[in-house]
């Protein structure tokens, strides 16, 4: 049997173990350094890099290379070496403070830092600012919208259809559905100037609105192939109608499994009893405020970009036919969007963001 190198022991005096403790602890540790700390305080406990390295989430490289670093060098062989080249201008207590600052306190008139203005309060110039957040992945410009699932059925849910994507049942057919409704048909109040050379294509603010249509879909997740059906409206009289689509479009061996969202259209009285009516469907219900659950929404996504955003239509009749098109075009060469996470690893991510968030300190 093949061993690995011998490693060295890590024995920690009470000082270094509370150091070490105060870095992953501390909120204005750099994350490099408070991974570092992370990894030596398991170095003490006697296990291999490999199983350091697999709880950490880090390579085995990362891990022998700091437990060396630190049995040569203790505490400062965790911190950063001087780079090659001209001598640093700024410290590393002046870079901790900048980002600090960044992460922890508003300038008096703004919600958010600038690189201008943390320039003036910090005393640097705007270039270095710029080099401290790009170092450091700052982007205090930026702003993402999110929000977590409150569904007592969540983790049920979540096994259930990442495990039709993973698995999907012999003899039978996943297809994602949903609607994408209010689609506009938009009209820009002057023509549209061209590209040319050296000029983007130019277009008016403003528009003009010609009414709005509704999209139903689904998506058959092994194929990539989608069920398109156009609408009006948008009632269960409608979604009814596009079950039936579906069942003539399914062959009759085969059972077909729906995953759908919680809106009110799918779950009506006629919805029900139809789908009594017919065993050989069976729904699926994302969790919700999952619908990033729902692989459709990835086509909706790239209808819009491909079809829509950049659209001009001067009348629903129009919007209608464009999207039409652009279904014959995309089911000549389908492809499927390939579904990699398990529902071990989506819940894990989600755990560890809820962990992030409840220590932020808001």
């Amino acid at each position: 049997m093949r061993r690995g190198p011998r490693l060295e022991p890590i024995t920690l005096t009470t000082e270094e173990n509370n150091r070490l403790v105060e870095w992953t602890r501390r909120h204005k540790t750099s994350q490099a350094l408070a991974l570092r700390a992370r990894i030596v305080l398991a170095c003490q406990q006697d296990r291999s890099n490999r199983e350091i390295a697999e709880r950490l989430q880090v390579t085995v490289q990362t891990v022998g290379k700091w437990r060396q670093r630190f049995v040569a060098r203790r505490l400062d062989g965790l911190l950063d070496e001087p780079r090659p080249g001209a001598p640093r201008t700024i410290s590393d207590a002046v870079v901790e403070k900048v980002v600090a600052k960044t992460l922890h306190d508003k300038p008096r008139d703004a919600t958010h830092w600038s690189s201008r203005t943390m320039a003036k309060a910090s005393g640097l110039s705007q270039t270095a600012v710029v080099r401290i957040w790009r170092a450091f992945g700052l982007q205090p410009h930026r702003a993402e919208t999110f929000k977590l699932s409150t569904d007592p059925l969540f983790i049920d849910k979540v096994r259930d259809i990442v495990g039709l994507y993973l698995n999907p049942p012999d003899r039978a057919l996943v297809l994602c559905v949903d609607e994408k409704s209010q689609i506009q048909a938009l009209d820009r109040t002057q023509p549209i100037l061209p590209m040319m050379p050296g000029v983007p294509e130019r277009r008016t603010h403003d528009y003009s609105r010609h009414g709005t249509t509704t999209l139903f879909a689904a998506l058959n997740i092994a194929t990539g192939k989608v069920i398109g059906q156009l609408r009006r409206r948008h009632r269960a009289k409608e979604f009814l109608d596009f079950l039936r689509a579906i069942e003539e479009s399914v062959p009759q061996k085969l059972d077909v499994h729906l995953v759908m969202d919680n809106y009110g259209t799918h779950k009506t009285p006629a919805v029900r009893r139809w789908l009594a009516r017919h065993p050989r469907f069976h729904a699926h219900f994302t969790p919700t405020s999952a619908s990033w659950l729902n692989q459709v929404e990835r086509w909706f996504a790239q209808l819009t970009d491909k079809q829509i955003r950049r659209g001009t239509h001067r009348s629903t009749v129009e919007l209608e036919q464009a999207i039409r098109s652009y279904l014959n075009v995309y089911n000549r060469d389908p492809k499927p969007f390939v579904w990699t996470k398990t529902a071990d690893q989506i819940l894990e991510s989600i755990k560890r963001f809820c962990m992030r968030t409840s220590n932020s300190g808001h």
